[in-house]
C-alpha cells in the first residue's frame, strides 16, 4: 500500500480471500482477512496515492471495496451479462482482473468471462440486496469479438493517458483510446453504429490460453507494451508500431504476470516457476530478437487457430453433459426396471463408472482422480 514505509501488504488468492499483512520491526508479518469471494480472487487494485483504499474483484462476479480504516468489505455491484433479451436471466461475469484509472481514480475497468472490458464511475456503484445495480458507463471490445462465446479477458491495465490495454484468452492483445468505447449497451446498439468506432491498435505473436496473464505498460512513458506467452517467452512490443522489439526466456514453462517498477527501467516476472525473476538493463547493447523468432510467433498463431476449431462454449459444453447425465440415468432406471435383482448388482459397477462426479464427493489427500471424474480440457 502507499505511504506505509512498505509495511503493508494486501493480497488476494485462489481461495477468495483478500488479506492485509502487517510487517513488524524484527521481521514477521502478521496477517489477517479483510474480506473474500465465493471463487477464485485473482487481482486487487489500489486506489492510487491512498494508503487506505483498495479494490477485489473475484469470480462470483463482485467488485467488493477495502478501507482499511474499518474492519469490513462493502460489496459495489455484480458485474453482470449483456443480453439483448429482456426476458433472459441475467448471468453473472466471473472476473479475472480490475485496474483503476490513474487520470481518474473514480473510473475502474473490469474483465473476465465475456468479450467485454466495462468501465464503471464508482461514485455511481451501490449495492443493496434487493436489486443488482450493476450501472456500467462504457464498454470496450474489437468488432470482430463482439458477440463472440468462445473468448474471455485475462488481463486489463491502464496507461498514464487513460489508455486501456486489454488481453484476450486464446486471441491477441488490444489497446484501446478513450474514444474508442462501444457505449454502455453494446449488444442493443445498431451494428452499422458499432463500424462507426475506430477499431484498437493489436498486438500479436503470444499465446495467452493456459492460464490468467496479465498485460502491461513499460517505460517513463508507458512507450511499450509487455505480455507473458504460454511459450515460456516475455513479449515487449513499441507501443507506437506495434512492432515487436525483446523476447526473453521468462520461465521453462509459461509466463503469467509482469510488473513494472514505478520509477526505474526495471521489471518482476512470475510464472509456473516457485521463482520470481527481477529484470534490469545492461550496459552493453540489447541483443537482437532470436533466429527462430518467426517460428516460436507462427506456432503461438497455430496453437490459437487449433484450439478455436475445437472450443466449445461453457454453455454448450454444460448441455452436452446434462444429456449425458439424463441418458445415464435413464439407463440405469430401465435396468432396475426388469426386477432382476441378480442382474443389477452386476451392473452396478457399470453404473458407477458411468455416472459423472458432483464435485462434493471428497477423497484421500494425494488420491488420483477416479473413474467417476468427467475431465474437459
Amino acid at each position: 500500500m502507499p505511504f506505509t514505509d512498505d509495511r503493508r501488504i494486501v493480497t488476494s488468492s485462489r481461495d477468495g480471500q483478500v488479506r492485509l499483512g502487517q510487517v513488524q520491526e524484527d521481521g514477521r508479518v502478521d496477517t489477517k482477512r479483510l474480506g473474500r469471494h465465493q471463487g477464485p480472487a485473482h487481482k486487487l487494485a489500489v486506489e492510487p496515492g491512498s494508503p487506505h483504499i483498495l479494490y477485489s474483484c473475484g469470480e462470483d462476479g463482485f467488485v467488493q471495496h477495502f478501507d482499511l480504516r474499518s474492519s469490513s468489505a462493502r460489496k459495489l455491484f455484480c458485474c453482470s451479462s449483456l443480453t439483448e433479451n429482456s426476458k433472459q436471466p441475467l448471468k453473472s461475469i466471473m472476473l479475472n482482473t480490475i485496474v483503476i484509472d490513474p487520470r481518474n481514480p473514480n473510473y475502474v475497468a473490469v474483465g473476465g468471462s465475456d468479450e467485454y472490458a466495462r468501465v464503471y464511475d464508482l461514485r455511481k456503484c451501490q449495492f443493496e440486496a434487493s436489486s443488482n445495480l450493476d450501472r456500467h458507463v462504457n464498454t470496450f471490445c474489437p468488432h470482430h469479438l463482439i458477440r463472440a462465446n468462445n473468448v474471455h479477458i485475462t488481463g486489463l491495465a491502464y496507461s498514464n493517458t487513460s489508455e486501456l490495454l486489454v488481453s484476450y484468452s486464446d486471441e491477441l492483445i488490444y489497446l484501446f483510446q478513450k474514444n474508442m468505447g462501444l457505449g454502455p449497451s453494446p449488444s442493443s446498439a445498431p451494428p452499422e453504429e458499432l463500424l462507426k468506432v475506430e477499431e484498437p491498435q493489436v498486438f500479436m505473436g503470444h499465446r495467452n490460453s493456459q492460464t490468467v496473464k496479465g498485460v502491461s505498460f513499460f517505460g517513463s512513458s508507458d512507450e511499450y507494451i509487455m505480455s507473458g506467452s504460454d511459450c515460456s517467452y516475455i513479449f515487449i512490443w513499441k507501443k507506437k508500431t506495434a512492432k515487436l522489439v525483446r523476447l526473453m526466456v521468462g520461465d521453462r514453462h509459461i509466463v503469467n504476470h509482469l510488473e513494472p517498477h514505478p520509477h526505474m527501467p526495471i521489471l518482476a516476472t512470475c510464472g509456473i516457476e516457485t521463482n520470481i525473476k527481477v529484470w534490469a538493463p545492461m550496459v552493453s547493447d540489447a541483443p537482437p530478437l532470436p533466429d527462430d523468432v518467426e517460428k516460436i510467433m507462427e506456432s503461438n498463431r497455430q496453437g490459437r487457430e487449433d484450439h478455436r476449431r475445437v472450443t466449445l462454449s461453457p454453455d454448450v459444453i454444460m448441455h452436452v453433459l446434462r444429456l449425458q447425465r439424463r441418458q445415464t440415468l435413464a439407463y440405469v432406471e430401465r435396468r432396475y426396471s426388469r426386477a432382476d435383482i441378480e442382474s443389477d448388482e452386476e451392473d452396478g459397477e457399470s453404473y458407477n463408472a458411468l455416472r459423472f462426479s458432483d464435485g462434493n464427493a471428497s477423497s484421500g489427500e494425494g488420491s488420483t482422480a477416479n473413474s467417476t471424474d468427467c475431465n474437459i480440457s
